[in-house]
């Protein structure tokens, strides 16, 4: 068993991350779906620290599902702790204090253990290829430098990218917000805070690409999208889960970035 998913390496020494098998669909259908649309039925456990998991948030926010729907929101401690007293894997665990949002629906003590409850119960379905997404992780697990390089190069052409395609058009897509906005929005708001120093994505800091930087300020202040960023838990996980990268778990004081100041972007709507 992998220590964490930090383990998953190739020969190379580039990080690859295993692809999720972990996929249904929630569906208004009552006949076919194996996860149909229905209130309360559903509960969401998330980390604020982790991207994939506070677009989540975030989604429910936009789409006003936290209003349509019923669901829990319980989350994990920032920091990585032991999974199980039987091995050395490190994830994600609950709080055991009531103050702190422990796992009372299911009583779990780590988010490995809702994955074993689950296991018995989700159709697996195999991904030849994982989802492609900007490499900060990529860049930051890297443990030899050629794989470290091309991932970094590989970013930059993808933010490059980004801002010339953000020169003539309010969102990724144009003028109305998608998923893909939602995807990028989540690597972007932690890129200067945590990534430049700590994934050594420093070679241009977001806030060098002004049209990148104003869209970020942009996503961040639609209503709702500000309460899923929590930026102390973001850097309590990245800065003190992986002792691999920074063994002394120090977390840098700045650069303490206002997301809610003034922005350019609503220039496209007039």
């Amino acid at each position: 068993m992998a220590r964490s998913a930090l383990d998953e390496m190739s020969a190379t020494g580039a990080f690859v991350r295993t692809p999720s098998t972990f996929r249904s669909f929630i569906s208004r259908d009552p006949y076919s779906s194996q996860s149909p649309a229905e209130a309360g039925r559903y509960h969401l456990y998330v980390s604020y620290a982790c991207p994939w998991a506070s677009r989540c948030i975030a989604y429910l926010k936009i789409k006003g599902l936290d209003k349509a729907i019923s669901y829990r929101l319980i989350s994990c401690k920032p920091i990585w702790g032991r999974t199980k007293d039987t091995d050395e894997h490190m994830g994600w665990i609950f709080p055991v204090s009531n103050d702190e949002e422990p796992d009372t629906l299911n009583g779990a003590k780590s988010i490995r253990e809702l994955y074993e409850i689950a296991i018995s119960q989700f159709r697996f379905v195999p991904f030849d290829q994982p989802s492609k997404r900007l490499g900060v992780y990529r860049c930051g697990f890297a443990k030899k430098q050629e794989p470290y390089d091309e991932a970094v190069t590989k970013l930059y052409e993808a933010l490059d990218k980004c801002e010339e395609s953000l020169t003539l058009q309010r969102y990724m897509c144009g003028d109305s917000l998608t998923e893909a906005d939602v995807r990028l929005f989540v690597t972007l708001i932690s890129f200067d805070e945590v990534y430049a120093v700590h994934f050594k994505c420093n070679k241009k800091l977001l806030r060098g690409y002004p049209n990148i930087f104003n869209y970020t300020k942009d996503i961040f202040q639609i209503p709702g999208v500000s309460s899923t960023v929590n930026m102390e838990h973001i850097k309590r996980h990245y800065y003190g889960s992986h002792p691999g990268i920074n063994p002394y778990g120090i977390i840098p004081q700045g650069p303490n970035i206002d997301y809610s100041a003034p922005h350019d972007r609503d220039r496209f709507s007039k």
